[in-house]
């Protein structure tokens, strides 16, 4: 057997994050109860209605029979309106639901992510991969169980997308970061400020569990663009439409000049109107449409107008294009949301007939929808990178409420090449299991070879210092108690697989990996290049590997990067005698009452042991004695960490 050691004893004393998961679990158990009496509530309500309803129809059926239609009338109508009352007051009740009910999703989900309970959270959003990213796959980034998907909070497709740019973003930019970082920690503290924005989105959804997406909005826009000039035609109809009104007035009283003359108007009206609608076809669709559209970012705008900031002003500032008064947006959308309404009078063809016979109701709807859109298309991109720029910044400022022991990392632009942390660990492990770690590149160019037995923690430590990178440049806190870094340019070779469609085997995959590190170190940057290597040329014989893997390190060395890779090849250490910017570290085991021990602590210098055939040993696996007994080690026996 294999038994996880290392995982650090708590003490009496509740850490800041047991007391932030006690109380949202207390809040959590206070809104089932609720829910329960809200439900209790709308279901009285239900009956009620049903009540009602039997009672206007029994009341309709007897005050006919017993007095004629007046009292059946009278009755009906008394009725109706009660039973109006009484459903009004039905709604409500329901969005209070409604309302609670996403309220106990959000608590819930924060919940999951504290405890890193990934079947209650959201499943990972769909992203573009790029092609031979840098550090992506390897990273555990994005896709199921990643970094993203525990961060990402995001009700918008294209806020998420953000949040994946953040985190995968290979040009890190010091300005950009400590603008973030910013922004997160005077957003990190407003937990109801970020939970009613996402309340406010989910309400305007028809589907909650659904991603909202600006862009099609905008592609909308931008396939339906501004007819002409709709102000003339408009002008020209009102008049005709004004001399109809005013002749057929003055021939109901009998005083017109010219008796008969609005037999030639009308007419006249009528054709200009059927030639000149064409103009304006699919006024009903569009309207509709721009309205639905806009449904959820009304919310989420109106919400953001009415806020008080106070003391916030980096929000503030970021809020400035919704802020405007002289062009709210809810204003502005509210007016869409009218010319909707307006549109609706088509459903009824024959008033939509009458009324447009009078007056050119859908000509002037037409020419205000055109100016609103126009406004609308101008500003909505500026509305827009507000709602998503707050989305991405609102995950990670959700992640650091979750976690208030991580930091924020001191980014030091000036000083590219350094890396030091205490207490680093890995966001994706459990409290219970991850062991922390100090770490420091102590000099420029430094490549650290990280020798250990198998599972003994040397890929996930990798991750480890990777994850945090990218957290780090995103501008989101980090899982340490201290981390310094430059600016690096990051890149993994840790997730090597072969391809069967491709045709080429797991060693030419390795192989072309590591080329690509090379070509990406030949590209002009300032930025020191910052790679993670795992079992380098593992997928080859022990002498070819130990023979390629001295040349490559030797190539890197001096070069402009710095960065860590792991072997099990024990005489690759001894690159250190060689070159003064190589540097050993190492992890260990222990074998306790017939139990693998590992403790996840990095040290320094090479490994002294191996555990390959202890750990066939334990298993039952058959281990002759003269490789069981001694000294040959394990360099020729692998395993994934």
């Amino acid at each position: 057997m294999i038994a996880r050691a290392g995982a650090r004893s708590k003490g009496f004393r509740l850490s800041k994050k047991e007391i932030r998961l006690r109380a949202l679990e207390n809040q959590v158990k206070r809104l089932e109860r609720r829910l329960v009496e809200w439900r209790k509530v709308s279901d009285r309500y239900g009956w009620l209605r049903l009540v009602l309803f039997g009672v206007g129809v029994a009341v309709g059926i007897g005050g006919f029979y017993l007095a004629g239609w007046w009292l059946c009338l009278t009755g009906v109508a008394l009725m109706l309106v009660i039973f109006n009352v009484v459903a009004y007051f039905h709604r409500r009740v329901e969005r209070g639901l409604t309302r609670h009910k996403i309220w106990l999703h959000l608590k819930s989900t924060q919940i999951a992510r504290m405890k890193l309970d990934w079947e209650h959270i959201p499943g990972p959003t769909s992203l573009p991969t790029p092609p031979e990213h840098p550090f992506q796959t390897d990273l555990d980034l994005t896709g199921p169980r990643s970094i993203h998907q525990l961060l990402d909070t995001s009700t918008t497709r294209d806020g998420s997308l953000r949040l994946s740019e953040w985190l995968l973003n290979t040009s890190p930019d010091a300005a950009r970061i400590a603008q973030r970082q910013t922004l997160v920690r005077e957003l990190a503290p407003l937990a109801i400020f970020r939970d009613k924005l996402t309340l406010a989105s989910t309400l305007a959804a028809r589907d909650y569990s659904e991603q909202w997406e600006g862009q099609k909005l905008l592609a909308w826009l931008n396939r339906h663009p501004l007819r002409q000039s709709l102000g003339w035609p408009l002008l020209g109809l009102a008049v005709l439409s004004g001399l109809n009104i005013v002749l057929f007035t003055l021939n109901q009283f009998g005083i017109s000049p010219v008796p008969g003359l609005i037999l030639f108007t009308l007419p006249i009206y009528i054709i200009l109107y059927v030639i000149m609608s064409r103009n304006i076809g699919g006024l009903f669709h569009e309207a509709f449409a721009l309205r639905d559209g806009l449904r959820r970012l009304s919310a989420v705008l109106g919400f953001l107008e009415s806020y008080r900031y106070g003391p916030h002003n980096n929000l503030k500032r970021l809020c400035e294009p919704v802020l405007d008064r002289q062009h709210r947006p809810s204003v502005q959308l509210r007016k869409v949301a009218r010319v909707a309404a307006s549109a609706t009078l088509q459903r009824n063809q024959i008033l939509w007939f009458l009324v447009n016979l009078v007056v050119p109701w859908d000509f002037y709807f037409a020419w205000r929808l055109e100016q609103y859109k126009a406004e609308v298309t101008a500003r909505l991109p500026g509305w827009l990178e507000v709602w998503f720029e707050l989305e991405a910044l609102g995950s990670l400022a959700n992640f650091s409420y979750l976690n208030p022991e991580y930091v924020f990392p001191e980014v030091q632009p000036e000083n590219p090449a350094v890396f030091r942390a205490e207490g680093l660990g890995h966001p994706l492990i459990s409290d219970q299991a991850r062991v922390s770690n100090d770490f420091a590149l102590e000099k420029p160019n430094e490549i650290i070879i990280i020798t250990g037995s198998n599972m003994a923690g040397k890929s996930s430590f990798l991750r480890t210092l990777g994850v945090n990178l990218a957290l780090a440049y995103a501008g989101g806190p980090v899982s340490a108690t201290r981390l310094e870094t430059g600016l690096f340019r990051l890149f993994s070779c840790i997730k090597v697989s072969d391809s069967v469609t491709d045709g080429y085997s797991y060693f030419y995959a390795e192989v072309r990996r590591l080329k690509a590190l090379l070509v990406e170190l030949e590209r002009p940057d300032p930025r020191p290049l910052f790679f993670l290597i795992d079992e380098i040329f593992k997928g080859t014989n022990n002498r070819e590997r130990l023979a390629g893997s001295r040349s490559y390190l030797r190539a890197l060395a001096g070069r402009n990067c710095t960065g860590a890779v792991s072997t099990h090849d024990l005489d690759l250490v001894k690159l250190a005698d060689e070159l003064p910017q190589v540097k050993n570290y190492h992890f260990r085991e222990d074998v306790q009452n017939g139990q693998m021990i590992f403790d996840y602590t990095l040290r320094p210098g090479p490994c002294p042991t191996t555990n390959a055939l202890k750990i066939m040993r334990l298993e039952g696996l058959p281990v002759d004695e003269e490789w069981g007994s001694g000294g040959r080690g394990n360099s020729g026996l692998r395993t994934e960490d």
